[in-house]
């Protein structure tokens, strides 16, 4: 297996993280390795919003759990159902989602906020790609992260402010980054999802 296949194959989404600081220098790789990423048109909408502050990081993360749950009513009963089961899957990790410091990001001394423009119908899936760079970008360098699309109900917090993301920009994404304090099992892949057209 090459160094790129063997990156892609040991990258998990880790909920627990060591006390360890991500060098300025890291944190540079990885905002380039997002930006290599491809967009529509190759317009390139994404900002990049870095938080390193741990008292910032748990504010956002209490939060945007108490809007998320605030929220959970609002969205109907299938939305409500997948938030509960990601909820269960956070307690799986030994992560209490109700009683933890840090909810949202886990412990993490780094989080990323992503946004593009509101009006950008192809934002999402350019993010998507942007976020998957910086993900691989940090496993070949030795640390671990978690995509947080919970992290989207920052704009609606008390504090979205400190972010300073202008009106015209809505958060997409946001990643929680670290060196990992766990070692997640890789979860089944289905392989019944191909369909060869000849």
């Amino acid at each position: 297996m090459n160094d790129t296949l063997e990156t892609i194959f040991k990258r998990r989404a880790v909920r627990k993280y060591k006390e360890k600081a991500v060098s300025k220098e890291i944190i540079e790789q990885l905002l380039d390795a997002g930006r290599m990423a491809p967009s529509a048109m190759n317009r390139q909408p994404w900002k990049f919003y870095v938080v390193t502050s741990k008292e910032d990081i748990i504010l956002f993360s209490k939060e945007i759990t108490k809007v998320g749950l605030k929220t959970i009513p609002k969205i109907g009963l299938k939305e409500a159902v997948k938030t509960v089961i990601s909820g269960i899957t956070h307690l799986s990790h030994g992560i209490d989602f109700l009683t933890s410091k840090d909810p949202v990001f886990h412990g993490a001394p780094l989080v990323i906020f992503i946004t593009a423009p509101k009006e950008n119908e192809w934002a999402a899936l350019d993010i998507g790609m942007c976020s998957q760079n910086i993900m691989l970008a940090a496993r070949s360098l030795g640390l671990d992260t978690c995509p947080i699309g919970f992290g989207k109900f920052v704009a609606k917090t008390k504090s979205y402010s400190k972010l300073n993301i202008p009106s015209t920009d809505k958060v997409q994404l946001a990643i929680s980054i670290g060196y990992g304090d766990e070692k997640p099992e890789v979860h089944k892949r289905n392989k019944d999802n191909v369909f060869y057209i000849e």
